[in-house]
């Protein structure tokens, strides 16, 4: 990809692991918010292209062809086709205006300001997911594809795809938003001068799921590791380091400081389907005796620690807590970027998250290798190899272990349907993969099934 524009199609990630929530979501306390900002944010947010088009408008309606199934005419119906292209990139239908386009693309805009035919990647490509055929902002996208969605755009606008210099995402619904960042900022000086020399920075990402932004609120640190002050409004703002100057960052940083006020203002979904209160009620002791210590509490007086636990307690793959390295930390403190709240130095672990409308967030862990609740708190029937959904609707839900259906596959399967397909290969997650192993969390082992299942109970009410 062009070095000048390599942050416009990643810009989808501009506010990559910061979770965030409204002032009095499910009765918890957190960070309150102001709505007359908000709103403006959440125009600025959805309605508005801040980034020049990486795609000409006809290599939307073209990238059909480059499919390894058939492609509904574009001409002869658009709706069809729009269908067959969420379907084929896992993006999902916009609940705003989008001008025809899903949510993740967005008009890109002319150098006089005006609008563009053309079309780029904005946050909700990774950050906007559906659940039950419903779309919502700030859920993330279990299904996306974004290494085939970069790929066939660019080859159906005419142009060769740079070789990859890291791996993007080996299934469905992850992306490493870790490199993306560290490739842009490599490729700029402390005081954002662009380099034509990349800097040897040290990062060594993994593929993450994205997390729900309805979380923020609760949080005083973000990101994974907890090292990055939730407050923070320019971290938001990095992933157009592939376009912006110093200054321009400087003038959008208004903008982006009501967007992280919408932000603030996002709910999750209640859990659609009916609870055992019996049960639930069992659970929540379940909970506080278990988890509360690390998850927070829920309810009106509902508090959340905001505890980062140590890599050798916790269990879960390093990869991305050990992936940001000295330098790359280092390096971002020196920049705009960290002079208000720079990245601690200090690297410990990962930070337990709030589990408000956990019921919702499937599949589990940050890497998203453990398909449902029951798995989280039963390791030893983890799946080492499986199959994502093939949709986000209902079908597709477990409502007793809570997350997604899934069959279990042999390594020789995983092998052979990546020879057939890469749609299809797309669907299954090896854990065997770096960064994506799924051991660890193991708190819920010492559970009875009973136990276990109450407590399921209870998580589906937050």
């Amino acid at each position: 990809m062009r070095r000048a524009s390599i942050g416009i199609w990643l810009t989808c990630l501009a506010a990559w692991g910061s979770p965030a929530l409204s002032a009095e979501a499910n009765g918890t306390r957190g960070a309150s918010f102001d709505p007359a900002a908000a709103e403006r944010g959440r125009i600025a947010l959805t309605l508005r292209g801040f980034l020049k088009p990486e795609w000409s408008a006809p290599a939307f309606a073209t990238a059909g062809r480059l499919w390894d199934f058939p492609a509904p005419d574009f001409d002869r119906d658009p709706a069809a086709y729009r269908a067959a292209f969420e379907r084929r990139y896992g993006l999902h239908p916009a609940p705003y205006p989008n001008d025809g386009l899903p949510m993740g693309l967005r008009r890109g805009i002319n150098p006089d300001g005006t609008k563009s035919t053309g079309f780029q990647v904005d946050c909700m490509v990774c950050h906007g997911g559906s659940i039950g055929g419903r779309s919502y902002v700030g859920l993330g996208n279990t299904q996306l594809d974004l290494g085939a969605l970069g790929r066939d755009l660019t080859t159906a606008d005419g142009r060769r795809p740079p070789p990859p210099v890291f791996v993007v995402n080996t299934s469905r619904g992850t992306t490493n938003a870790g490199m993306m960042a560290a490739v842009l900022i490599s490729l700029r000086n402390s005081d954002l001068s662009r380099r034509i020399v990349p800097l040897p920075l040290g990062a060594s990402f993994a593929e993450l799921d994205a997390p729900a932004w309805w979380l923020l609120k609760r949080k005083q640190t973000m990101y994974f590791d907890g090292r990055t002050n939730a407050r923070s409004v320019r971290t938001n703002m990095q992933f157009m380091l592939g376009e912006k100057t110093l200054q321009q960052f400087k003038d959008l940083e208004p903008t982006f400081r009501d967007v992280r006020e919408f932000l603030l203002s996002l709910e999750p979904p209640r859990y659609p389907f009916a609870i055992d209160t019996e049960k639930a009620e069992r659970g929540r002791t379940v909970f506080s005796e278990n988890c509360a210590r690390c998850h927070g509490t829920y309810g009106p007086n509902g508090r959340y620690p905001s505890k980062i636990v140590p890599l050798d307690v916790i269990g879960t793959d390093p990869a991305r807590a050990k992936g940001a390295s000295d330098r790359l930390v280092a390096h971002y403190n020196t920049t705009w970027f960290a002079e208000k709240d720079p990245v601690n130095p200090r690297m410990i672990g990962y930070q337990a998250p709030p589990l408000d409308g956990i019921w919702a967030t499937a599949p589990y862990l940050h890497n998203g290798t453990v398909p449902t609740l029951h798995a989280i708190l039963d390791s030893s029937s983890r799946p080492r190899r499986f199959t994502r959904p093939p949709s986000t609707g209902f079908e597709n839900y477990d409502t007793t272990r809570v997350g997604w259906k899934h069959r279990e596959v042999s390594a020789a399967e995983l092998a052979a349907t990546a020879r057939r397909s890469a749609f299809e290969a797309g669907f299954l997650v090896d854990t065997s993969r770096y960064g994506m192993n799924n051991d660890g969390h193991t708190f819920g082992d010492e559970l009875t099934e009973d136990e276990r299942m109450d407590l399921i109970e209870y998580l589906k009410t937050l």
